[in-house]
């Protein structure tokens, strides 16, 4: 298959290719995602294909506003309060579905399904273009870091899929919080932009974090993508390390070995700039750049191992420390 690059004035024609079944590439302000028709079970089943992707791993369905939920779930009155205060925005919400009323490709075999609807425009001009919400996992081979821009989804999806809409990179750079709406005590199954703090102000009552605990998250329904299968991983060793350790890390490098760190950090190693890539000065940098760094250090042939810096865990640094700590398998360098 040849895959047409279009740009965000395609946003019709890249809707047209949806209708006809096609699997298209669209951006959103999280990551690339990758597009089909959520009501065509054959166009649903080429994005599996195109990905590489286990068939008992749930979909998130993505709509252009609202409305078009309104066929396929039930929508609690909690679940209206965080559409209102979060939507258009990098939340996904997982609900009941209505009898019959959403294939089992998408859900994964269960009884519920995950819905965003993004505050990117093309992404929301395209599905409007296309008339049904779409599914939209991330565009990339089943399991490595995710994309952040159309060159990511090229690398990745060149030759599988009809199109990728191209609108430059991403802005927050990880995937969407998943709140889970359909058990009586609100849980997040993925973090995200939108914290812990944020949803349970809005919902005004506890919101309990299924990802801070491993026993715990171990236990829980993998209602949500990344629970249950590696996600964000790189072929090459990844390896966590804590700023306040980064003069013992130096001491340790081997010539091959690269850093990925914020500034301030960077500075402290002195390292080669050949040797490095800058997460940035804050924590919104260092996760849009999180997955990027990631991308390009796999490909290049000449890097040993990838040494990442954590962030603080709080906020959106918890969404961050999650994808790190999936792509580093959880290993850590220590002293």
């Amino acid at each position: 298959m040849e895959t047409a690059l279009l740009t965000t004035q395609d946003a019709q024609y890249a809707g047209e290719l949806l209708k006809a079944g096609e699997v298209v590439a669209f951006p959103t302000e999280t990551v690339y995602g990758l597009g089909a028709d959520a009501t065509n079970d054959l166009a649903v089943k080429k994005v599996f294909v195109a990905k590489n992707r286990p068939a008992d791993n749930p979909l998130i369905m993505t709509v252009a506003d609202v409305e078009q939920l309104a066929p396929f779930v039930t929508i609690s009155e909690s679940a209206r309060q965080l559409m209102a205060a979060f939507w258009p925005g990098s939340l996904t919400i997982i609900m009941p579905i209505k009898p019959g009323q959403v294939s089992m490709l998408v859900t994964g075999g269960l009884q519920t399904v995950a819905f965003r609807l993004p505050a990117n425009e093309t992404a929301r001009a395209v599905i409007r273009a296309a008339g049904v919400p779409i599914v939209g996992p991330s565009a990339n081979t089943s399991g490595k870091p995710s994309p952040t821009t159309a060159q990511h989804v090229w690398h990745d999806m060149q030759g599988r899929i009809a199109a990728i809409v191209d609108d430059g990179p991403t802005e927050v750079g990880v995937e969407s919080t998943v709140i889970d709406m359909s058990t009586d005590t609100p849980t997040i199954l993925r973090p995200g932009a939108v914290t812990q703090q944020q949803l349970e102000t809005v919902l005004q009552q506890p919101v309990f974090d299924a990802t801070s605990t491993e026993s715990v998250a171990n236990h829980v329904t993998p209602k949500a993508p990344g629970m249950k299968y590696r996600h964000y991983a790189p072929d090459k060793n990844v390896l966590m390390f804590d700023p306040l350790d980064a003069l013992a890390l130096k001491s340790v490098l081997a010539a091959e070995d690269v850093v990925m760190a914020q500034d301030e950090t960077l500075a402290t190693l002195n390292l080669p700039l050949t040797r490095t890539w800058s997460l940035g000065a804050t924590l919104d940098s260092a996760t849009e750049q999180l997955f990027a760094g990631l991308r390009y250090y796999d490909e290049s042939p000449d890097v040993g191992t990838i040494y990442v810096e954590k962030m603080p865990p709080i906020g959106l640094g918890k969404a961050y420390n999650n994808r790190l700590a999936k792509a580093a398998g959880n290993q850590e360098f220590t002293l």
